[in-house]
């Protein structure tokens, strides 16, 4: 008996100062070593449910499970999470500016209030994400799904939108300015009250969208379709529409534009002088990160 116990003794003691020195450095170090060993001493679809604060600054997260993970109020700037998966994660309040997601998994994700400027979304699944008051300016979106997107007050400012599906999405309030749209899909969704001006939507699906008191100026809809699209109080003053495909009088008539504004064939805008302008509500303010910003790992039971 004494020879069996011994060994087992030994591994028990080995595996109890091995804990103990791992809660040692994690008390000592910063949130970025914090973050590298909890992962570094587990399989990274052991965890299911991850609770990520502090900082962690070019963090290397490609590839990892992260299914219902929540970052709040977390500092992740220039990380690295190609082809990882977020689905359903909670990225709220947080800073991801300069961070990579392509290829990742989002959908389900919800992004509310957090700074993703200039982070790269290429190629990633983003259905159903709610990143309401988001900052996404100069982010890149080419080839990403946002189908059924809830986007209200999101400033895409300069960003790259080319090949997306943002297809019923609900972009109340957005900002589009200056941004990079060649054949996005806006089909069906709600771009009401939101400023697309100075835009390349060459190419782009308005079908169905709904526009109503939004500004379209100087923008390039070269191919654009806006069959059975709403442009109630539109502002298309220097638009760029002449090769547009959809357009009707009757959804001309319900917009302004001046002498700089190009339509097809015979339609005609009327000028916007006395124009109504409906002022846009204020976009939802981003979430208050808890104090409390420790890292908590826990497991699914798997």
């Amino acid at each position: 008996m004494t020879q069996i116990a011994s060994p087992l003794i030994r591994r028990l003691t080995i595996a109890s100062l091995t804990v103990g020195a791992a809660m040692a450095v994690l008390m000592a170090t910063p949130a970025s070593a914090e973050i590298q060993l909890q992962f570094g001493i587990q399989d990274r679809d052991v965890a299911r449910m991850v609770s990520l604060g502090g900082s962690c600054n070019r963090c290397e997260l490609s590839g990892r499970d992260l299914t219902g993970a929540a970052f709040h109020g977390a500092t992740f700037i220039n990380a690295t999470l190609v082809g990882t998966n977020l689905r359903g994660a909670e990225l709220v309040g947080s800073n991801f500016s300069g961070s990579d997601f392509s290829r990742a998994d989002l959908d389900g994700a919800t992004l509310a209030g957090g700074n993703f400027t200039g982070a790269n979304f290429s190629g990633a699944s983003l259905s159903g994400i709610d990143a309401s008051g988001a900052t996404l300016v100069r982010a890149r979106f080419s080839n990403a799904d946002l189908s059924g997107a809830q986007l209200v007050g999101v400033n895409l400012n300069g960003a790259v939108l080319s090949g997306a599906d943002m297809s019923d999405a609900e972009m109340i309030t957005v900002t589009l300015a200056n941004v990079s749209a060649r054949g996005t899909d806006f089909s069906g969704s709600n771009i009401s009250m939101s400023n697309l001006s100075n835009g390349d939507f060459r190419g782009a699906d308005f079908s169905g969208a709904v526009l109503n008191g939004s500004r379209l100026t100087g923008g390039a809809f070269i191919g654009a379709d806006f069959e059975g699209a709403e442009m109630n109080r539109v502002d298309i003053r220097g638009a760029d529409l002449s090769r547009a495909h959809g357009l009707s009088q009757a959804q001309i008539s319900r917009a302004c534009g001046d002498a700089s504004t190009r339509l097809p064939g015979n339609l005609s805008a009327r000028a916007c002088r006395g124009l109504v302008v409906v002022s846009p509500p204020r976009p939802p303010a981003p979430p208050v990160p808890p104090r409390s910003r420790n890292l908590v790992v826990a497991s699914s039971g798997r």
